[in-house]
């Protein structure tokens, strides 16, 4: 159970890392609204993260027998989508920074409370696709996925969204004395080559244990 706690930890960590749109977003929120009203919003990204990761631990259980003919080149296939992320996270950190492409500028609107930030982050990180691939990646592509229990997935899953959340809350809790060194152009660029290099550690550890 510990080996599955921390892969889920790592997997949680590798998406939420990059400092974004939405993580600049939430550093921002909290900066110009109060820790609890950012707190909310953390946690509705974190949520978000959890339900991802929930969705491919227990999907993957149901099409593991369907799919366990072509478990190879699904795990090939996995390593490559990890590898992908991994390439388009540093490509983009990369361009953005030498772009000196700052934080996105937020918008002068009346600040949401808690609860609608809660809700607003929660389905703006639901819509990012990248996310499911990730999560369905790293689950569906593990030599392990059948022999796991369901106590070891929702383990999983929630130790994913333990990690989401500490790194958001993390954002959150510095506000915007955190978010000028985060959200500054080396800060993103730091931080997306660090999810990166996770994101790439794991797809090396699904070669290795083919």
């Amino acid at each position: 159970m510990s080996a599955i706690l921390i892969a889920g930890l790592l997997a949680g960590y590798g998406i939420a890392m990059p400092v974004g749109g939405v993580g600049t977003y939430l550093v921002a929120l909290t900066a110009r609204t109060t820790l609890k009203t950012g707190a909310c919003a953390a946690l509705g990204v974190a949520t978000a993260d959890g339900l991802y990761a929930l969705a491919a631990a227990w999907g993957g259980a149901s099409l593991a027998d369907t799919i366990e003919p072509a478990m190879t080149p699904l795990r090939w296939a996995s390593v490559l989508v990890l590898l992908a992320l991994a390439a388009r996270g540093t490509s983009t950190a990369v361009r953005e920074y030498n772009a000196h492409n700052d934080a996105t500028s937020i918008s002068a609107r009346t600040p949401p409370g808690p609860t609608r930030a809660y809700a607003a982050l929660l389905g703006l990180t639901l819509l990012n696709p990248a996310t499911v691939v990730y999560f369905a990646a790293l689950v569906l592509g593990s030599p392990a996925t059948e022999s796991l229990t369901h106590a070891e997935r929702t383990a999983f899953a929630l130790a994913a969204f333990a990690a989401s959340a500490s790194w958001q809350l993390l954002l959150a809790g510095g506000g915007a004395l955190l978010g000028r060194v985060l959200t500054s152009r080396k800060g993103r660029l730091v931080t997306a080559l660090t999810s990166s290099a996770l994101i790439t550690g794991l797809a090396v550890h699904l070669l290795v244990s083919a």
